[in-house]
This record gives C-alpha cells, structure tokens and sequence, in this order.
C-alpha cells in the first residue's frame, strides 16, 4: 500500500499530526501490510529554519529549503516510529529516475529490499537536484508512479477534506462523490478551481489526475482527508474510491 500525505498536513501548525499519521502507519505495518508513505513538506519544514516567511519562489532557495527541510522531517518521522520500532528509509525520486530504465530498476529493487527487510519507505521528489523541466509537477502523481512502480494494491492520497466532491464543497449543490468506476467520465465536475479535464497545478484536480493514472493500471485508490488517515488504512467506507480497471492486471 502507497499512502501519499501533502505538505499542509504534516508542516508548520500541522507539525504534531506526524504521530496521528506515523500511529495509523504502525499499525497497518503490525498487520502485516507493506507501507510506502509518499511524504510531501520538505521546502516547507526547512523554511522556518531558513527564516522565510513564504514560500521561495526562485529554484536555488527552493533547493536549499528542501535540503534542511527533508532533514528535519524524516528525523521527525523517525522519533514518532520508535516507539513502534519501526525504521524509516529515506528515498528522493526526480522524474528521470523513473523514466530511466536502470534508475527506475534501481530504485525498484531498492524499494522491493526495503519492504522485504521490513523497513518503511519514505518518498519524496528529490527537490534538492530537481530542476522545473524535470520534476514531477507534485506529489501526488509521484505517489500513482511509485504504486506502479512497486505493483501496490492500493494508493491513498490524503487531503484537507474528506472526499472529492462534485464541485468546490463550499458552494451549493456540492455532492460528495463515494465512487468513480474506472471507466465513469468525471467531465464538467470541478475539482478546486479548475474542470477535471483540464491541467491542474494542485489540491483535488492533480489528486484526480493521480487516481485516475494507478487506477487505469490496475491499482486501486482512496481520496480522503488526513485527519481520517487511521480509518482508511483499516479499510472504513470513507472517502473516494477510484475502482480499479480488472483489465490492467491483478491488484483489484
């Protein structure tokens, strides 16, 4: 199982929800289940650190924000795992890793030895060496390609509210939305500020696009709020799910 957390759950205020998420974590793990969290924050953590009060919007502060933060968040992560006594390995992906067949293999087979070994995989873009024509655009669809990657039977991409709606939940008429078959069009439904079919740069429009993209291979996917995570790892009928296609392999 991937499971994909966004900066503004586990970052500045939301700094303490790492040990709501890394308990949720420990306890699928003590099930048996093989976890891969794909962890967003990096630029985010080390900002303070850097004394920024935004966001950089220049690459080279960009990188040196990601170098401290990520740092500081797998530390972070690995205090709240300890007293499960569970290791946490850090992975930095770019996307040429993964359009690179032998880093791709690589970093497949180092994935496969982690989870073998019992270790929890921490992803990230590598945002450090990342340049903008290179990188994955965000990490939700770094989360689909990681599933893809490792063949997972399911993605949970974690959000700020519980489900995906029909349009923003704050206007009228908003609908959640419980399931999307594989083959259902999601046309003229909105998702943040922009229509489904056209490019999204963040929030509920790259998380649909994410979902979309494992649930075409195979792999099947929640959208739900991070607050809730415990409950999707333990398979609670919360959430958006994205139906796998039963005709791209064996994960459903």
């Amino acid at each position: 199982m991937v499971v994909k957390v966004g900066s503004s759950s586990i970052s500045g205020e939301n700094a303490a929800k790492i040990g709501p998420l890394v308990e949720a974590l420990a306890q699928a793990h003590g099930r048996g289940t093989e976890v891969v969290l794909v962890s967003s924050g990096a630029i985010a953590t080390g900002m303070p650190f850097l004394a920024l009060d935004s966001r950089p919007h220049d690459l080279a502060t960009q990188q040196a924000a990601a170098a401290v933060g990520q740092n500081v968040l797998i530390y972070r992560y690995q205090e709240a795992l300890r007293s499960y006594r569970i290791v946490a390995g850090q992975v930095l992906l770019t996307a040429g890793d993964l359009e690179n067949p032998t880093h791709r293999s690589n970093a497949q087979r180092a994935m496969e030895r982690l989870l073998g070994l019992r270790i929890l995989p921490i992803v990230n873009e590598n945002d450090t060496v990342a340049t903008h024509e290179i990188r994955f655009g965000d990490n939700d669809r770094l989360a689909a390609l990681v599933a893809q990657l490792i063949s997972a039977d399911a993605l949970v991409l974690l959000s700020d509210i519980e489900s995906l709606y029909t349009r923003p939940p704050d206007e009228p008429g908003a609908a959640p939305i419980p399931l999307v078959a594989h083959d259902d069009s999601l046309d003229g439904f909105e998702f943040g500020s922009v229509v489904v079919n056209s490019v999204g740069t963040g929030g509920a429009a790259t998380k649909v696009s994410a979902a979309r993209l494992a649930a075409a291979s195979g792999i099947g996917v929640l959208v739900t709020s991070a607050d809730l995570v415990a409950e999707a790892l333990a398979g609670a009928d919360i959430g958006t799910w994205f139906a796998p296609n039963p005709a791209a392999g064996s994960h459903a």
